[in-house]
């Protein structure tokens, strides 16, 4: 009774997991016209996947790609331009979907900032650098009248050496 207890949890445990996966996307049906198609395959490969994020529409085996494609196909079907397709896919998904979004204030962040960044660091290191030379340009040398009174200072024997300093001859 129990091997069959045991047998029935594993078969419900696999057949559940088998339902939880993603369902696989139905085939591509590429467009009967052949410059149709070209302008689906140029557009798929600027189509950020929503699911796997590093990867085209074209290279993506998610399901929601081939839904994308399957949208992206029959736009063009209907006579859209692919910058009707591109605003389009933009509307339902964001900026984000296209893998070269456009430069406007929304996206100024992801243009610029990296270029910021870098001339910001670069700014602080160049500051840093002056103010170390500015600092060691400060120090003049002593003065005629410095160097004799360090002098008599030295020869009088008035300056205490220091008791934790060692010998020279150790």
């Amino acid at each position: 009774m129990k091997r069959v207890l045991l047998i029935a949890a594993a078969s419900v445990s696999l057949a559940a997991s088998a339902l939880a996966q993603e369902p696989g996307s139905a085939p591509d049906q590429p467009l009967a016209d052949a410059r149709q198609e070209a302008r689906a395959q140029a557009l798929f490969q600027d189509v950020r996947c929503v699911v796997c994020q590093h990867e085209s529409i074209a290279d993506s085996p998610a399901g929601i790609a081939g839904d994308m494609r399957r949208l992206v196909r029959e736009e063009i079907a209907s006579g859209s331009s692919d910058a009707e397709v591109r605003a389009d896919l933009v509307r339902r998904w964001g900026d984000y979907i296209l893998f070269k979004p456009p430069v406007e204030p929304g996206t100024w962040l992801l243009w610029f900032g990296p270029l910021a960044a870098l001339l910001g660091v670069g700014g602080i290191l160049a500051w840093r650098g002056w103010k170390k030379r500015a600092d060691t340009a400060a120090e003049a040398p002593l003065s005629p009248d410095e160097t004799r009174r360090l002098e008599e200072l030295l020869a009088s024997g008035a300056v205490r050496p220091d008791p934790d300093a060692s010998s020279s001859h150790d």
